[in-house]
């Protein structure tokens, strides 16, 4: 990472990071080009898990190239030059958090371990339940597993990336903070806070 002001060695940040968002970036090599697609997933048993048809471009690429990144991005607030009081655009950025994975994709076979971990999947995309629990003896669902393609990335490293101004001056975090909370718009809060707690740490 070239900027390791932003770097953050925290593993519980990175599980709540990744069991809070809902999806990611897989990136591959197809055909000897960049591929990359968006994708539900669920951080499960310290690996990542996707699900999907079982043949194509995604499921060719991987077979052929077993190495993958993954990136999860959670954004904080916009940040516009004017709380820099410029008229500069220079200084307009966004406060964000984010995930990097390498490591390498494999397939899941078997119907019972599949069932096991779509329904973590489903625990993280609904958790108010109103369904039934995947289970391979479930007639419901035997064409269903048997019919999905079930991915996995193990990862060989992971990096936390949180930017919330840790590169500015003592002064222009007080500012940026100040100014968040009198925006106070969907995110601000959060924002400031984060702001506050790595100028303290």
């Amino acid at each position: 990472m070239r900027r390791k002001d932003f770097e953050v060695d925290d593993r519980q940040r990175i599980e709540e990071l990744l069991a809070e968002t809902e999806y990611g970036v897989l990136s591959l090599i197809a055909d000897g080009e960049p591929y990359g697609l968006a994708l539900n997933f669920v951080y499960f048993e310290e690996k990542i898990y996707f699900h999907g048809a079982k043949e194509g471009r995604k499921v060719e690429a991987m077979m052929t190239n077993p190495q993958a990144s993954f990136l999860v991005v959670q954004p904080h607030s916009l940040i516009p030059s004017y709380f820099s009081n410029t008229r500069s655009a220079c200084p307009a950025t966004q406060l964000y958090s984010s995930v990097h994975i390498f490591g390498d994709m494999s397939m899941i076979k078997e119907s019972i371990e599949k069932a096991r971990i779509l329904n973590a999947l489903m625990q993280k995309l609904q958790s108010e339940g109103g369904y039934d629990a995947i289970n391979a003896d479930n007639p419901i669902y035997t064409k269903m597993l048997e019919q999905t393609g079930l991915y996995v990335l193990t990862p060989k490293t992971m990096s936390l990336k949180i930017k919330v101004g840790q590169n500015l001056s003592e002064e222009r975090k007080r500012i940026l903070i100040k100014k968040l909370r009198e925006r106070n718009e969907d995110k601000d809060e959060m924002s400031a806070a984060l702001v506050e707690e790595f100028m303290n740490s």
